[in-house]
Parts: structure tokens; C-alpha cells; sequence
């Protein structure tokens, strides 16, 4: 009897052991390591897209002007503040002169003592030429020798050197005293437009390098945003594509736009293209520059192709493709991709075909191994 009972005890424990790995193993194989990858798929649809290119940017001024001395002084006057709108013509600020006003006026002293000396050696040439004048007739009378005529003579071309080295030294002493009231000129900072004050570089009394911008001003009716699109997808990207702008100021107000160039000049570390996108109207309210906004450009509907949603998409070892499903099996298939819209789609140029089911959503990532639990189908959409 204790044998039987023992027997019995042994066949109950196996039992439950037996109950516990096929729960074990059930489990493993529903919701471990060896469960079924689930996914949603979706069908290889024939639809027409209306791509449009997404792009960020900031928004800046077309024109920027940086107003500030031709030569190295103190900033002495300051009469515009940051805000200020200005006209053209108008005095944004003055430098110190230091010492200009009393060189200006030891010139004009310099050009008056030339104009003086002017005179006198203009004087002395017309004693000179009269002299000359003079002994010739007592020359001709047997009155006065040829070695005195010679010295008369020369007296006269004495004179006249001088008078051209004056005449000289006033050319001189001119264009430098212009060269001072020009210098004079430009201690006043002008404005060479009319715009909006943005910058104010430079505080009262600071001393100034030449080239060193002392106000920066804009022209704020004409406005553009400098954008950026992703290589990748930045297919017909051109001049004069509409765009439509949102300033993250104003999300609820969208501008219209235009592409007015393509740089030609990429970013190579960012990998992008970049472009300049204006305003097809002046602004009523003017956005602060640099402010971010928001670009999409539309282009022309294309003919019907098959296409796949863009998150169907994956990179396995450098090439880009989808996990199609054969027999419910993934099987990884690279692709030719053409152009793409802002709703989700891509066209498929080369690798599937319509109807062909593909891989949008999976927990983790696919292989070639991965037993797969189809969760849900995605309907294709009707073009």
C-alpha cells in the first residue's frame, strides 16, 4: 500500500510539472522571446500623389545695412533707438571730431598764406617781365649789354617757377582741406535708406574702428525666409514653385509665397538644400527676424503609381526598402522611391507592385527569421 500511495504521489508531481512547461512554453511562445512579432501591414495601392516639399526656416531681411565710421574715432551722438523707423537722408548719429575742426581751419589758414605768396610771385614776375622788356629796347639802342639782358632774363624764369610752385602748393593744399571736410562729412552717421532701426551695436563714448557697424537697419517691406529642405526629398525643388508660409508667431495664419531662388551652394554637413522663399505681400504685422517658420511647397499632381506609406520604409545594410510579406513571411525587398506627399505616401518606381502587402508597424525590428503575427491590415485608399 505505501508503494501505491507513492506511486501515486509521483505520477501527481510529474503531473504538475508537466502542467507548469507546457505553461511555461506557452507562454514563452505568445508573449516571450519566441512569441510572434505582431505587425500591421498594408497594401501596394495605385493612386495619384500631390507631392509637397516641407521645409524649416527662419525668417530674415533682404537687405541689411551696417552704418558705421570710415575712420577710427569715439562715438559721440546717438540719435535713433532700436525700433525706430527712419527715413532716408536722415542723421542716426555723430562721431567726435577730436581735433578735425582745428586742423579744417589751420588748412584753410595754409591756403590763404599760399594765395598770398600767389600774388607776390605773381608780382614779381611782372617786374620781371617788364624788366625784360626794358633792357631788349636798350638792347636794341646800344644801351645795355648782352650779359645783363641774360641776368634780366633769367630773373624772369626765377619768377615764373616760383609761380608755378606756388600755384602747386595751392592744388595741394586744396584737395587736402577737401579730403578734411569730407572726413567732416563722415563724422555724421546717415541713414542710406528708410527702414527700421534693429541694432544698436555701440554705446556713447566708445571708440570706433573704421569698417566697425555702429546702427544696423532693415528694409521691412522687403522680408524673406531662408529655408531648408532634406536632400532626400527635396525632388523639383525650383524658382517660382508656390509656397505657403506659417510664422510659429502666427499658426493660425498662413502667408502665401513664392520660391524666388534655389542657393547653389548645398549644406554638405547638414545634408541640405537651401532656399530663399518671399512674401507675396508686405506684412501688416513685421515678424521679429530670425523667428522660425514653417514652409510647404505644393507641386503638380502626378499620374497614378503604385505607392506605400512612407513608414513602411526601412534602411537594411545601406539600402533602403520595405519587409514585404510572402506567404506571411518577411521578406526584406529594396526599392527605387520617387516622389513623396505630406500625407504619408511614396511612390514606388522599381521593386513592388500593386497589391503586394509591406510591413508599416512592427513592436520591434524585423528579420528575415521573425515569425510574424498580422494584427491588423491597413486599407488602401482609393485614388
Amino acid at each position: 500500500m505505501k508503494i501505491l500511495g507513492l506511486q501515486r504521489r509521483t505520477l501527481a508531481l510529474f503531473a504538475v510539472i508537466l502542467l507548469l512547461l507546457s505553461l511555461f512554453f506557452y507562454v514563452a511562445l505568445r508573449s516571450g522571446p519566441l512569441a510572434p512579432l505582431a505587425v500591421t501591414a498594408a497594401p501596394v495601392e495605385l493612386r495619384s500623389l500631390a507631392p509637397a516639399l516641407f521645409g524649416l526656416g527662419t525668417v530674415q531681411a533682404r537687405y541689411t545695412h551696417k552704418i558705421g565710421p570710415v575712420f577710427t574715432g569715439r562715438l559721440k551722438q546717438l540719435t535713433v533707438q532700436v525700433g525706430d523707423f527712419v527715413t532716408a537722408g536722415q542723421l542716426l548719429g555723430l562721431m567726435d571730431s577730436v581735433d578735425l575742426d582745428e586742423k579744417i581751419q589751420a588748412q584753410q589758414a595754409a591756403i590763404r598764406r599760399a594765395k598770398a605768396v600767389k600774388r607776390q610771385a605773381e608780382a614779381t614776375q611782372a617786374f620781371a617781365l617788364g624788366q625784360v622788356k626794358r633792357y631788349d629796347s636798350l638792347l636794341l639802342s646800344k644801351n645795355a649789354s648782352e650779359e645783363s639782358i641774360a641776368v634780366k632774363r633769367q630773373e624772369l624764369a626765377i619768377a615764373r617757377a616760383a609761380l608755378d610752385a606756388t600755384q602747386e602748393d595751392i592744388l595741394r593744399l586744396t584737395a587736402e582741406f577737401s579730403a578734411l571736410k569730407v572726413q567732416q562729412a563722415n563724422l555724421q552717421l546717415i541713414a542710406p535708406m528708410a527702414g527700421l532701426v534693429v541694432a544698436r551695436h555701440v554705446d556713447l563714448g566708445t571708440t570706433v574702428m573704421a569698417g566697425q557697424p555702429v546702427i544696423e537697419m532693415i528694409d521691412p517691406n522687403h522680408l524673406w525666409v531662408d529655408v531648408r529642405f532634406d536632400q532626400v526629398s527635396a525632388t523639383g525643388l525650383a524658382a517660382d514653385l508656390p509656397a505657403q508660409i506659417v510664422l510659429r508667431s502666427q499658426q493660425a495664419n498662413a502667408l502665401s509665397g513664392k520660391v524666388l531662388r534655389v542657393e547653389p551652394l548645398a549644406d554638405a554637413v547638414t545634408e541640405e538644400l537651401l532656399a530663399k522663399v518671399v512674401f507675396d505681400q508686405a506684412l501688416v504685422r513685421l515678424p521679429p527676424l530670425g523667428e522660425l517658420a514653417e514652409v510647404t511647397l505644393q507641386l503638380a499632381r502626378l499620374p497614378a503609381a503604385p505607392v506605400i506609406p512612407n513608414a513602411a520604409i526601412q534602411t537594411v545594410k545601406g539600402q533602403r526598402g520595405v519587409w514585404k510579406l510572402v506567404d506571411d513571411k518577411p521578406v526584406f525587398t529594396p526599392l527605387l522611391l520617387g516622389f513623396s506627399d505630406l500625407e504619408g505616401y511614396v511612390q514606388v518606381k522599381q521593386g513592388l507592385a500593386v497589391g503586394d502587402e509591406v510591413i508599416v508597424y512592427s513592436q520591434s525590428a524585423v528579420t528575415g527569421h521573425s515569425r510574424l503575427l498580422i494584427t491588423r491590415r491597413l486599407n488602401g485608399v482609393t485614388p
